[in-house]
């Protein structure tokens, strides 16, 4: 008799990580893979079952975990994001779900960066639900960010506009972190209890400007911001106060060099069993995005 297959649920399925991880799922016989999604008929041209969850509503979470063995966790970038994740825990719990592989964020234990707290109370919380495996991602900064974040684009005409002066960030892709979600969904024993910090580059602004203007051939240059030129765009665009105060707090930190965000990890390789994407490969498979 044939063991029945793992349903896994994708949280954020159609976001810029969910997105990319469900190509990684696709084809294992030993699973089947579903969208949690506010609107299931917007999910469909992700090519997989869709189920309606709504994080704002936990009346939602019960229907949708039930018969599902793990869970991929993301949230948004609001203060709700506690309260969503305890909800999908506890709920979680009562289904009889197995494993929850949660997506964090950077930062060391003992950080005092606001929603890098927030994610780490939220591990914590997993870890102590008495759900059988769970995993953790840390991953430092998207070099998806250079192509926008909080709905502005960073990099125009030529010039990379950021908030952070001279600090040196490390970085990784999506792409990266949807591969090591997969590998921790598929084999939950194996990184149980890992917590995987992720960045395996360290650049500047400035010296990302340089590899632009090496791969692309054109002039690319940096200019910084202050800090509180973010706050009021990204709150003018409409990002939720609490959070994007906190990324504020990041990038004020970062520009006086209180905080240290140039960690590089060693660790891909093992966790996904190949190279991590380099800002090389990343500038050139972009370059529509950035010429001008």
């Amino acid at each position: 008799m044939n063991e029945a297959k793992k349903r896994i649920l994708i949280t954020g399925a159609t976001g810029q990580v969910g997105r990319l991880l469900i190509p990684y799922l696709k084809g294992h016989n030993s699973i089947e893979v579903v969208a949690g999604a506010r609107t299931p008929e917007k999910a469909t041209a992700l090519g997989i079952p869709a189920v309606y969850l709504d994080l704002d509503n936990v009346d939602s979470m019960l229907p949708a975990f039930t018969g599902v063995d793990r869970i991929f966790l993301i949230t948004g970038y609001t203060v709700d994001m506690l309260r969503q994740s305890k909800d999908v825990v506890d709920i979680a719990k009562k289904a009889g779900v197995e494993q929850i592989v949660h997506l964090g964020a950077c930062g060391d234990d003992d950080t005092h960066v606001g929603h890098y707290g927030w994610h780490q109370f939220i591990e914590r919380y997993i870890s102590s639900s008495g759900i059988p495996f769970y995993t953790h991602l840390r991953p430092e900064i998207f070099m998806q960010n250079l192509l926008g974040y909080g709905g502005e684009n960073f990099v125009k005409q030529g010039v990379i506009h950021q908030y952070i002066g001279d600090a040196r960030l490390s970085w990784v892709d999506c792409d990266d972190v949807a591969a090591a979600s997969a590998a921790a969904l598929l084999d939950p024993r194996k990184h149980h209890g890992q917590i995987y910090r992720m960045g395996y580059e360290a650049k500047t602004y400035n010296e990302i400007a340089d590899l632009m203007t090496k791969i692309l051939g054109q002039p690319f240059r940096y200019q910084t911001h202050p800090a509180e030129e973010f706050l009021k765009k990204v709150l003018e665009a409409g990002g939720e106060p609490a959070y994007m105060k906190c990324v504020y707090e990041c990038y004020r930190d970062l520009t006086k060099g209180n905080l240290i965000g140039d960690d590089v990890q060693d660790n891909f390789p093992t966790i996904a069993g190949k190279q991590p994407r380099t800002l090389t490969d990343f500038i050139k498979a972009n370059a529509s995005a950035f010429r001008y």
